[in-house]
């Protein structure tokens, strides 16, 4: 699918204000999943949680159909071990935003990470986070 560089901006700025939403909470919070990716939204969560980091309340910004997300703050101690193998994004009101499938640096996850492998007890970090809309 290619779709046109102006079409990419107004889906990822649609996703960002999707993620920023709500004022219950000050911030949204990216939640790390063992396991693979749910095929659809909104149903119960099985696979264990592994991390929660918290995301700034704008979420980041857009350019060109890419979401170059803001500081995250780090998870200072995980709360189980596993592969990271997916995470959620939970708005302001704690509610789902997004999915994303998450693989280490050579595979063809939506966010990559050095490493996938999550200890318990550890801390959990991203350094930096792009996000870009399909058809770039």
């Amino acid at each position: 699918m290619k779709i046109t560089t102006a079409l990419r901006s107004a889906i990822a700025q649609d996703l960002i204000d999707a993620m920023a939403n709500g004022s219950t909470n000050p911030n949204p919070v990216l939640e790390i999943y063992d396991g693979s990716m749910p095929g659809s939204m909104g149903g119960a969560i099985s696979d264990t949680l592994l991390a929660t980091l918290t995301l700034t309340a704008a979420v980041g910004t857009e350019s060109g159909g890419v979401i170059t997300f803001d500081a995250i703050t780090d998870d200072s101690s995980a709360d189980d071990s596993g592969d990271a193998g997916w995470c959620r994004v939970l708005d302001r009101e704690g509610d789902e935003a997004a999915y994303f499938t998450i693989s280490d640096a050579s595979g063809n996850g939506e966010i990559k990470f050095n490493s996938t492998a999550i200890t318990a007890g550890t801390p959990v970090a991203v350094s930096s986070l792009t996000v870009t809309v399909g058809g770039a």
